[in-house]
């Protein structure tokens, strides 16, 4: 019984294999002009959003009490 189950899923997964070339070969690899515009507006809009995150009044204090903190710890 073992060997039929690996046998079948051998020929399962050969058939996935060759599906997935097919489907691959009919696609573009990559991305298009507008696809790279588009990412680089949400990473720029990502980072935007960061900065103003880590310079707000909060943020800033408690970072500066953490490298404060950090600073003056004796070993």
């Amino acid at each position: 019984m073992y060997q039929v189950v690996r046998a079948r899923m051998s020929a399962l997964t050969r058939a996935m294999c060759s599906a997935r070339r097919r489907r691959a070969a009919g696609r573009d690899a990559g991305m298009v002009t507008s696809e790279y515009a588009m990412g680089i507006v949400a990473a720029v809009a990502f980072a935007v959003v960061l900065y103003k995150v880590v310079t707000s009044g909060a943020v800033s204090a408690e970072l500066q009490g953490i490298v404060k903190q950090a600073l003056d710890a004796r070993m």
